[in-house]
């Protein structure tokens, strides 16, 4: 959003963050994120697939971006078919090729690495061959130093770090920073992910949840044994991989499911004088912390079993929890806050925005400018309307596994 204002012509445009981007504990950093532009919902699908085409073919991203095959599978529930049969029907409306798996023996037929039994039968899913995954902290270390060369300012560390805001009115002023300094503007606009519920009243549309993720060392054999791993989603569990990271040789896998909540601190929740149902803590380590949850762990280690079962015992290097900031419906939020004059919320990532990051600025933009399509503007609004309904986070039905649960006093400590 800072280099969409900034390339418009925008003045002092600032960042406040609490570490210079790539944020190491950040949702939008890490070693790589899913590309991919298969959506049941025709808006998505659309914009997905513009951000695919500048991520495959916009020689910016070369070394950033790496094509690799993608198979969507999970149980036959009627939920789980109804799902599949709506994202190939939209692939198919806008002529998009995508191929059927008929069984795990064909998947494994087409990629006999996967030596696993893969997801239990009878199976069902498909492959898509335009997908792939990106380098997220490069990707964002670009677009920092793309902002940097358009005059983009930036305040971090405990001194952009924002606790809250000051207004006279519905008008905001200025914002407290957790060092006790007072950075004034003309108009504020919240991207701060998982920690917006601290600053703003959100009436219930945003929850921030946390996904385990897990890392494992590979060797260099290992690295050309796996090189040609697809990525592999199971729909009924939420487990997913990533083809091995060269760099880091690590193999990455993660859970899209339903998550952790983590009710703010006694401490946390009188400095920012919040209410929030959920949030990371206000100043976690410079990194994530290498802690998942017991049952978090044993997902992933049942997932990878399903898909390599020689490293299923094998010890992780790391694992740690990625941020989600969910809304009940898994849409965006890109519009005005309706309690203030000037502060613009853009968030609700629902753990699928990153894959959009070259196009979401222009998206941005235009919700901040108010020329969005109707459709979009509608779809992408401040809801109020889930204040007081405790069923509001059913998700968008992508979510697989057991229940949402608040994390436990031990494991809290360890974060």
């Amino acid at each position: 959003m800072a280099h969409q204002l900034a390339s418009e012509g925008y003045k002092n445009v600032v960042v406040l963050d609490r570490h210079m981007p790539p944020v190491p504990n950040g949702s939008s950093t890490d070693i790589s994120r899913v590309i991919r532009f298969d959506y049941a919902d025709t808006d998505y699908l659309d914009m997905a697939l513009e951000a695919y085409r500048k991520w495959s073919q916009l020689p910016r991203y070369q070394g950033i971006y790496y094509q690799a095959p993608y198979i969507l599978t999970g149980n036959t529930s009627a939920h789980g078919q109804a799902w599949i049969k709506k994202t190939t029907a939209a692939l198919d409306k806008r002529q998009l090729l995508w191929a059927k798996i008929e069984s795990a023996h064909d998947a494994k037929r087409m990629y006999p690495v996967l030596s696993g039994p893969l997801a239990a039968g009878p199976f069902n899913g498909y492959l898509q061959l335009q997908a792939g995954w990106a380098d997220a902290g490069k990707a964002i270390a670009q677009l920092r130093d793309d902002c940097l060369e358009l005059g983009v300012s930036f305040i971090c560390g405990a001194r952009g770090t924002v606790v809250g805001l000051e207004q006279t009115g519905k008008a905001v002023t200025a914002v407290r920073t957790l060092a006790g300094t007072v950075v004034n503007g003309d108009h504020f606009i919240l991207t701060t992910g998982a920690w917006t519920s601290n600053l703003v009243p959100m009436y219930n549309s945003a929850l921030a949840t946390a996904q385990v993720v897990g890392y494992m060392q590979l060797t260099a054999a290992e690295m050309q044994k796996y090189k040609g791993l697809p990525i592999y989603a199971n729909f009924a569990t939420g487990w997913f991989n990533f083809p091995p990271h060269e760099e880091t040789q690590m193999l990455k896998m993660a859970i899209h499911g339903w998550g952790y909540t983590h009710a703010l601190s006694e401490t946390d929740s009188e400095i920012l004088n919040s209410k929030a149902l959920s949030s990371p803590p206000l100043m976690p380590p410079r990194e994530r912390a290498n802690f998942t949850p017991l049952d978090g762990e044993r997902r992933l280690r049942e997932g990878l079993r399903e898909m390599l079962p020689e490293l299923g015992d094998r010890p992780f290097a790391k694992t740690a929890l990625c941020w989600y900031t969910d809304t009940p419906s898994g849409d965006f939020i890109m519009d005005f806050h309706p309690d203030f004059e000037n502060v613009f919320i853009g968030g609700g990532g629902s753990g699928h925005a990153f894959k959009f990051l070259p196009v979401l600025g222009d998206y941005l933009g235009r919700a901040w400018n108010r020329t969005l399509p109707p459709r979009l503007a509608d779809k992408w609004r401040f809801h109020k309307e889930y204040e007081h309904r405790a069923d509001a986070f059913l998700g968008d039905g992508s979510r697989g596994g057991p229940q949402r649960r608040e994390l436990d006093t031990q494991e809290r400590a360890k974060l």
